[in-house]
This record gives structure tokens, C-alpha cells and sequence, in this order.
């Protein structure tokens, strides 16, 4: 048994596809209107260096995420690394940079030990200055008097 369509509901849909569902209004805008301008979504509006000092701390912390990513996998592959492995790899930088203080140190104790002589031919005009300095204040003002 088929049922036929009521003939009221095919006449609604009969008239509602003829008629125009949207409207243009054909009528220029004015240039200036009397209508104060009304928020709009998204984000509000800010000034000019808001939007700047915006868009950089977007963009840092959209750069942050490169770092933390290295970040996390340094240390994911360091959980499956030997200990003694790891040992050693930490302390090869440190026994380098003691190292060369220790060069360092015993190169300006070399240095130290050095005789060194002046030989002046001629008249020689020596002047023997001293200065004493004294600093004061919270923002350590220095006087120097003669």
C-alpha cells in the first residue's frame, strides 16, 4: 500500500522553492555613518604594539616547541643508556676544562718566575704617583683623591 503526498505539504514546498531565499540590497553604503562600530568576534581589538607583542610571544612559544621536543628525546634516549657509559660521558667535559685551568695556572706561575730587566740609555724622568680611592653610597660613588 502506497500513501500519496498530502496535497498541502507539496503546495508549501511548491511555493517556498519559488521564492528567493536571499537578498542583495542593491543601495551604495554610506561613507560615514552615524552608527557606532560594534565589537566583532574574535580576537578583540588591541593596539599596535599589543598585536606586536602578541604575535612574538605566539611565535615563541611556537619556537619552544622544537627545544622541548630535543629536549625529550635526549632524555628518553638517556633512559636507556648505560650508566657507566653516561658516567664517563659527563665526566670527559669536566676533566677537560680542569684541565686547561691547570694549564693555565701553571703557565702564569711560569710567567710570574720571569726576571725581566729595563735598560734606559739616556736621561730617564720617573714620577711616582699614588691615588688613594674611597667608595661610598648605596649606588657606589668612587672618589679619587690624589
Amino acid at each position: 500500500m502506497t500513501s500519496q503526498p498530502d496535497p498541502q505539504l507539496v503546495a508549501a514546498i511548491n511555493e517556498a522553492m519559488q521564492q528567493p531565499t536571499t537578498y542583495r540590497d542593491p543601495s551604495p553604503l554610506p561613507p560615514i555613518g552615524s552608527t557606532p562600530p560594534v565589537p566583532q568576534p574574535g580576537r578583540p581589538p588591541m593596539s599596535q604594539r599589543a598585536t606586536d607583542a602578541s604575535a612574538l610571544m605566539l611565535c615563541a612559544g611556537a619556537a619552544s616547541l622544537p627545544i622541548g621536543g630535543a629536549t625529550s628525546l635526549v632524555l628518553y634516549t638517556l633512559g636507556h643508556v648505560d650508566p657507566a657509559a653516561l658516567a664517563i660521558g659527563a665526566v670527559g667535559p669536566v676533566a677537560l676544562v680542569l684541565a686547561i685551568g691547570a694549564l693555565i695556572r701553571s703557565a702564569g706561575r711560569g710567567l710570574q718566575g720571569m726576571h725581566t730587566e729595563n735598560h734606559f740609555h739616556g736621561n730617564v724622568n720617573q714620577v711616582d704617583r699614588s691615588t688613594s680611592s674611597e667608595t661610598r653610597g648605596f649606588f657606589a660613588k668612587t672618589i679619587n683623591k690624589k
